[in-house]
């Protein structure tokens, strides 16, 4: 599937999963006349860090307090309803995701790398009706910041922009300037393998990866007053040193795996392009190009 298409309207990770989520809910619903539940809101939450991007639901648990359960049928009837609901996901989304159930009635559901590999293509090419994250900037802006904490979100975002124009210059990728303050890639970058597992799988990467997931999670979905985005910047920019003390882009990688260069890049424009949204939209502070 295109990752545009896949993405056009989902902004966020969590905004995918959880319209996959509520229409396999609303299915199964309907098909056993379980009533009483409109309007209930679906609980989805990201997992903890484990080289992969997890999602949690507790929407079974959710229904079955909605439905005055006794309790000594509360334990089979969470799981029943677990199952149904993961199955009707998994039947809809088999190419997407990976959903189990986890006692007592959690639906986990794992992205493929192939969906992972969609989401980030659509935040690293450029397009014609302009950037993934645009339009978040908040009313309120915090009042006074760590000049330290800034700092170190201002120098990860200019030295993902000085280690872009580097690429380009070198040849590994074509850069589109149409917007002066950012960098987009003109063109697709090969983010899978032949096996279709993400050619991004050093633990560095990942966590780089996750850490993105989360900030656009909370970009998107989550309610801006209630997050400290200088630690969310803080936390993108350490994951951001993490990445490039351990995972080169020159010398022998670029020389015998110019294609994994290309898709540290890739991974740097889509860094870049969060951390710019962070401070701009949510600091209103400058995200410098270079310092």
């Amino acid at each position: 599937m295109s990752h545009r298409l896949l993405f056009g309207q989902n902004k966020a990770i969590k905004q995918l999963v959880n319209s996959y989520l509520v229409s396999s809910l609303s299915i199964f619903t309907n098909k056993e006349e379980i009533t009483g539940i409109k309007g209930i809101k679906v609980p989805l939450y990201q997992g903890g860090y484990n080289q992969k991007i997890l999602y949690i639901s507790g929407v079974a648990m959710r229904i079955s307090k909605s439905q005055n359960l006794p309790v000594m049928d509360g334990a089979g009837a969470i799981a029943t309803l677990a199952k149904g609901i993961a199955g009707h996901l998994s039947q809809n989304s088999d190419s997407l995701f990976r959903v189990k159930v986890v006692p007592p009635g959690e639906i986990h559901i794992e992205l493929m790398d192939s969906t992972l590999a969609a989401w980030l293509q659509n935040l690293i090419v450029a397009k014609k009706t302009g950037d993934l994250i645009n339009n978040f900037l908040d009313d309120q802006l915090p009042t006074s910041l760590s000049s330290l904490k800034v700092f170190a979100i201002q120098y990860a975002h200019s030295r993902c922009c000085s280690l872009l124009r580097l690429g380009q210059q070198e040849g590994l990728i074509e850069l589109d300037r149409t917007d002066f303050n950012g960098f987009m890639a003109v063109n697709s970058i090969r983010l899978l393998n032949c096996e279709q597992k993400l050619l991004l799988n050093h633990s560095d990467e990942s966590f780089l990866i996750y850490q993105l997931v989360k900030v656009v999670d909370d970009l998107v979905c989550a309610d801006s007053s209630s997050i400290d985005w200088a630690k969310v910047g803080g936390n993108l920019s350490q994951a951001f040193e993490r990445f490039w003390c351990n995972c080169r882009i020159w010398g022998e990688v670029k020389i015998h795996d110019p294609e994994l260069a290309q898709a540290r890049l890739g991974l740097l424009i889509a860094t870049q392009l969060v951390l710019r949204s962070v401070l701009e939209d949510k600091l209103g502070i400058v995200a410098p190009v270079e310092l």
